[in-house]
């Protein structure tokens, strides 16, 4: 019987490995160019982001779809994440950099209590946050961001052009969200 239990526990740590590696049931992942903890999708192979809404931080709730026609950038964070911490101000500067190109942000809080999120938010951005305790958001992801901080950079259209699963800068970052505000959306019968 122990090793049948062993045999067991080490599927299941394989199993977990290979979903926390971002495998996806129809191979989405793959699809994308990945290199450095960042996945690149080209349009002909972006999907649909799941419904991303919930209560934000200060109450209120917010919906992604409201935002269709907009880039959306969504940031995974926790104030307990020194990381997070380190890229608050390279996220709000790329939201300042490229509001005016129809470019919106939402952060999710991820693992954190209310009180300590609302704290670490104040006088770092100006952008609105989910509080998801639970992560649910993430799990809900074609392509899961894996990490924390995650960002994740919908398209127009609401479908998942880009995964950063690292904390990022906005020497990097703009760029992405400037080459994906500056995509055509596609003709309706292109789809």
């Amino acid at each position: 019987m122990g090793l049948r239990r062993l045999a067991a526990g080490l599927l299941g740590a394989v199993t977990a490995t290979v979903a926390l590696a971002g495998c996806t049931a129809d191979g989405r992942e793959s699809a994308c160019d990945s290199a450095g903890g960042i996945v690149e999708c080209s349009p002909d192979q972006r999907s649909a982001a799941p419904k991303i809404t919930g209560e934000l931080l200060p109450g209120g709730t917010y919906d992604v779809a409201n935002q269709r026609g907009q880039v959306v950038v969504v940031n995974f964070w926790g104030s307990w994440c020194a990381p997070c911490r380190a890229e608050a101000d390279d996220l709000e500067n790329t939201y300042q950099a490229t509001r005016a190109s129809g470019v919106t942000f939402l952060g999710i809080n991820v693992q954190d209590s209310r009180d300590k999120a609302i704290a670490f938010e104040e006088g770092r951005v100006s952008y609105p946050s989910i509080f998801d305790p639970g992560s649910r958001l993430a799990l809900a992801m074609d392509i899961p961001p894996n990490t924390i901080p995650a960002t994740v950079v919908l398209d127009r259209e609401g479908r998942i052009a880009t995964v950063i699963r690292a904390a990022v800068k906005q020497e990097g970052l703009q760029p992405i969200v400037e080459r994906i505000a500056a995509e055509s959306p596609e003709p309706a019968g292109q789809r």
